[in-house]
C-alpha cells in the first residue's frame, strides 16, 4: 500500500469531473528510481486509484490507446499486450499471465473538486527534482 500522504506534497493533476466512472484514464508522467515512467488514474466505483502504467507480467505500458485500460465490460484493468487482467480497486492480478502479481499503486486524493497525486520516496515527479 502506498505511503501516508504528507498534504503539503500534494500534485494536482486534474479536475474531478475530467474522471469518469470507469471511464478513461489520465495519464501522467512520474520518475520510478530516476527512470521515466508514464501512471494512470481512473474512477472506479467513484474512487479515484492511481497505478503505474506497467504490467506485472511483463513490465511495458498496458494501455490499448492512450488512457484505455479497462475491457469491453468495463469491469477490468488488461494489458493490452498479453491480457493480464487487473481487478480496477486493488491492482490485484485476477487472471491471465500476471500470477500473483499486482500493479503498483500511487496514493492520489479527491477533495474539493480536485484530483491530486503524493509522490513516495521511490516515485516522485519529473519536475521539481
Amino acid at each position: 500500500m502506498p505511503e501516508a500522504p504528507d498534504a503539503a506534497d500534494a500534485i494536482a493533476l486534474c479536475a474531478s469531473a475530467e474522471l469518469e466512472e470507469r471511464g478513461k484514464a489520465l495519464l501522467f508522467d512520474v520518475l520510478e528510481y530516476g527512470r521515466p515512467m508514464r501512471a494512470f488514474a481512473l474512477r472506479i466505483d467513484g474512487v479515484v486509484v492511481a497505478y503505474l502504467n506497467r504490467c506485472a507480467h511483463v513490465p511495458v505500458e498496458m494501455d490499448w490507446n492512450p488512457g484505455d485500460f479497462l475491457d469491453a465490460d468495463r469491469a477490468f484493468i488488461v494489458c493490452s499486450i498479453h491480457g493480464a487482467q487487473y481487478e480496477p480497486a486493488s491492482g490485484r492480478c485476477v487472471g491471465g499471465p500476471c500470477g500473483r502479481g499486482r500493479l503498483t499503486a500511487l496514493s492520489v486524493t479527491e477533495r474539493d473538486g480536485q484530483v491530486s497525486w503524493y509522490p513516495s520516496r521511490d516515485i516522485r515527479p519529473v519536475f521539481g527534482n
